[in-house]
């Protein structure tokens, strides 16, 4: 593993196990009676205030307030983001948008990075295939073109062997020398 992959990893795990705690911290709530509007300024204390999924322990004052559900984060009119907890207490808001950016971050570019690697792979895997015919053309052409000169210098020569009465039952007059 080299050492981008161990660190993707590392973040990963990270991430999970966040996430692990964070949802084994949740509790299902179920109850007969209705809850009163104002039941977050009950809770007292970190742990019984992030126990409930709608409210928002602020650690500036230490006070548990409703969370404002028509923002997607706290404003900061009602509590810091590096103060306010949600979930768990020992998680900020400022951790958790930046491990969110990070796990987020991390799974487009892993997505992208396979994404490029199965193209270049697949441009690899076509590419010789055509260079390998591109070769095997050129190969091809080489020895037609050697075997169109060897036939012609076997032509040549066979013509200066009868020039000079070297081929043998060739009927020349000089194609055979006898010693009488």
């Amino acid at each position: 593993m080299s050492k981008t992959e161990r660190g993707i990893m590392s973040s990963l795990l990270v991430v999970v196990a966040v996430t692990y705690v964070l949802v084994s911290r949740a509790e299902c709530h179920t109850s007969t009676t209705p809850t009163p509007l104002n039941s977050c300024k009950a809770f007292s204390t970190c742990d019984s205030c992030t126990q409930n999924p709608k409210c928002l322990w602020c650690m500036t004052n230490d006070t548990c307030t409703d969370y404002p559900v028509s923002y997607i984060l706290p404003p900061p009119a009602v509590c810091k983001l590096s103060q306010a907890r949600w979930g768990v207490c020992w998680v900020n808001f400022e951790a958790l948008i930046i491990a969110m950016a990070v796990l987020g971050g991390t799974i487009i570019i892993s997505i992208a990075v396979c994404c490029c690697c199965c193209c270049c792979c697949k441009k690899r895997q076509s590419g010789p295939d055509r260079d390998e015919e591109r070769f095997a053309r050129r190969r091809e052409e080489i020895r037609q073109r050697a075997d169109e000169r060897k036939v012609e210098r076997k032509v040549r020569h066979d013509d200066i062997r009868k020039k000079y009465g070297l081929v043998p039952d060739s009927g020349h007059p000089y194609s055979k020398f006898e010693n009488e």
